[in-house]
Parts: structure tokens; sequence; C-alpha cells
């Protein structure tokens, strides 16, 4: 990857070898996405995995929205 800008180096890298926090893969309305768990029934959305190009135009399921979810086992 490329990247072009006009920033120091130690800005754009900062952050980058921090451990991320785990992320899970979860079902929702129909729609799979990868989610990180905020607390046993709520996760905010990283990012979506789905075929449909209007899921990703959809504000519902945009990154960062907070979503309600029933763990299962």
């Amino acid at each position: 990857m490329t990247q072009y800008t006009i920033m120091p180096m130690e800005v754009v890298m900062s952050g980058w070898e921090q451990p991320q926090p785990p992320s899970i893969e979860i079902n929702w309305q129909g729609i799979t996405m990868e989610v990180q768990p905020l607390n046993a029934t709520q996760a905010a959305i990283v990012r979506i995995r789905s075929g449909n190009a209007q899921d990703y135009l959809n504000p519902n399921y945009s990154p960062g929205r907070i979503v309600e979810f029933r763990p299962v086992g």
C-alpha cells in the first residue's frame, strides 16, 4: 500500500503496534459483520461482509454503530 501525505511518519504510524480489542463475527438482521463486543449484548460494528452492494450504503450497518445481539451458546 502506498500513502502520500504531508503528515510526519510518526503521526501516520502512531498506534500501529497497539493491540486491537478482539472482534467476533455475527449475523445481524441477515448481514454477516465483524464487531467488537462492548458488553454481553452490545457490540460496535467494525466492518460488514456482504455480497450485496446495497448493504454498504445502508447507514444502519455503518462502522461504529452499536448493535444489540444475543450470544449463542
